[in-house]
C-alpha cells in the first residue's frame, strides 16, 4: 500500500487518462486524491455536487481498472458479508469505521455544502459494508489507520500494486 498525498490538481492528461480508464468523462473531479505506482490517477476526489447540479456522495472515486477489477474479485467471494459480520462483533471495528465514516463527512465539507446528501457518505459507512472500491479509495485518499475496512481491502490486493502498469498505463 502507498502512503496518502495532498490532493493535486487534475491536469488535462490526467483527465484523459480518466476518461481512458473508466470509458467515459470524468464529472465533476476537484483533484487527483491518489497516483498508482506508474504515475497515472487512480482516486479522484470529486466535488459533492456535479457541474448539472446533481448532488454526489462519492467522494473518493476509484479509477483504475486493475484495481477495480481486484476489488471487485473480493466482493464476488464474500468479503463485504463478513466485514459487515465483523461490524457486529466488534465494537473497536465498528468505533474506527465510523471515524472513517466522519473524516470522509469532514473533507467532503471543504469541498463545499450539499444538505440533500448531509451526513451520508458511501460504501454503507458509518454501519454497513456496501461498496469495498469506496473503501479502497478512501484509504488510498486519505493514507493508512483512517478506513481499517479500506485497509484491510488494500491489504488483500497487495499482489497488485507490486504488478506493473504496462506501457497503456492501468490495464
Amino acid at each position: 500500500m502507498t502512503a496518502a498525498s495532498e490532493p493535486s490538481p487534475a491536469s488535462a492528461e490526467d483527465l484523459v487518462a480518466i476518461a481512458d480508464q473508466l470509458g467515459r468523462e470524468p464529472r465533476g473531479v476537484s483533484a487527483i486524491a491518489h497516483r498508482c505506482p506508474c504515475g497515472r490517477p487512480d482516486v479522484v476526489e470529486t466535488f459533492p455536487r456535479l457541474p448539472d447540479g446533481t448532488p454526489f456522495p462519492t467522494l473518493f472515486y476509484l479509477t483504475c481498472p486493475r484495481a477495480a477489477s481486484a476489488i471487485g474479485t473480493l466482493e464476488a467471494e464474500g468479503v463485504m458479508a463478513e466485514m459487515q459480520q465483523r461490524l457486529t462483533e466488534d465494537q473497536d471495528l465498528a468505533d474506527q469505521y465510523a471515524g472513517a465514516h466522519g473524516d470522509y463527512l469532514a473533507r467532503r465539507a471543504e469541498l463545499g455544502e450539499t444538505p440533500e446528501i448531509e451526513g451520508v457518505s458511501a460504501g454503507g459507512m458509518p454501519d454497513r459494508v456496501k461498496c469495498l472500491h469506496v473503501l479502497a479509495a478512501q484509504a488510498l485518499a486519505q493514507g493508512p489507520g483512517v478506513n481499517p475496512l479500506g485497509d484491510e481491502v488494500l491489504a488483500a490486493i497487495d499482489g497488485w500494486w507490486r504488478k506493473p502498469c504496462g506501457t497503456g498505463g492501468n490495464e
